[in-house]
């Protein structure tokens, strides 16, 4: 059948928007403060592309993790090329997944979920980011003995990305210690030649430690406060911080009143969205404008 000329026309401008047009969002609790949606939307644009990103936020909606099953399949429906999955969401989304990226696999945990050929594709772009961010804010630290703090979704991904870079001891600590346990026994069948443990006293460990990561919720807009003791830290520390919002936390103002250095959240934030629009969209974000963008929204 010969289709006329104006509707192959009709088709192909068709099939040119939906390429270049994206709907995308991010399902966590309490994100109401996220810039994920403006750095996402500015450098869409900047892209030439049509891109949409929503905030799905579970404590604005009154509901929890169990509303996760329908808020994906709602997503799926409504035409969602892809989700960003935060806390506390980056566990239990996996077991609704088709498949996973071989990080995401790995890390257990999921922060990135896109929707392709009727399939949902789980992916992990924290630790990337994280490991990014590091490398550019704190070059040439020692990695030697570093504690972390938490052992979540993200906890996984920050903890691999400290082993990759080649911390040589690693101990971990949760409000959960069977997570934690559980999260150091993974951690070192994946990097035999470490040592990563659970530990068992933060004071002491602390105290020989080159550098502190926290990778919990504390010090965030609706959890404010410090996650340990302020005495527990020391000059001879650098602190590295996964929250962002806000930039300043209490952890990183305590650990920069006694000589640390220290990193903020924000350049993880970046360079995971960074590689999260890569898989949403198969086009390269630049980086370097991204994170001008999102210092310029932390000035507003």
């Amino acid at each position: 059948m010969n289709v006329p000329m104006n509707e192959q026309a009709n088709a192909k401008t068709s099939a040119q928007a939906t390429a270049s047009s994206y709907l995308v969002g991010l399902i966590g609790s309490g994100i109401g403060g996220s810039l994920s949606p403006a750095m996402h939307e500015e450098e869409g644009s900047k892209l030439g592309l049509h891109y949409v990103y929503r905030r799905i936020d579970l404590e604005a909606l009154k509901l929890d993790v169990a509303a996760l099953p329908d808020l994906l399949v709602a997503a799926e429906r409504m035409g969602y090329n892809g989700l960003n999955i935060t806390y506390p969401c980056k566990q239990a989304v996996i077991p609704l997944l088709d498949e996973l990226s071989d990080d995401a696999r790995a890390l257990g945990a999921v922060n990135t979920v896109l929707f392709k050929g009727g399939k949902r594709i789980g992916h992990n772009t924290d630790w990337s980011g994280f490991a990014r961010a590091f490398r550019r804010g704190l070059p040439d630290v020692s990695l030697d003995r570093v504690v972390q703090l938490g052992a979540g979704g993200a906890g996984a991904a920050v903890a691999h990305a400290a082993l990759a870079m080649g911390t040589q001891t690693l101990t971990l600590f949760d409000v959960d210690a069977a997570r934690a346990a559980s999260l150091a026994a993974e951690l070192q069948k994946r990097f035999a030649d470490r040592t990563v443990t659970a530990g068992t006293s933060l004071g002491e460990t602390l105290a020989a430690a080159n550098g502190l990561i926290h990778a919990t919720p504390t010090g965030m807009a609706k959890l404010p406060g410090l996650p340990l003791p302020a005495e527990l830290l020391h000059s001879g520390l650098w602190v590295a911080d996964i929250v962002y919002f806000p930039i300043r936390t209490a952890l990183l103002q305590a650990a920069e009143a006694l000589g640390c250095r220290t990193l903020s959240g924000g350049g993880m934030a970046v360079y995971q969205a960074v590689d999260a629009m890569r898989i949403f969209t198969g086009l390269e974000p630049d980086a370097e404008r991204v994170y001008t963008h999102f210092q310029s929204l932390l000035e507003r």
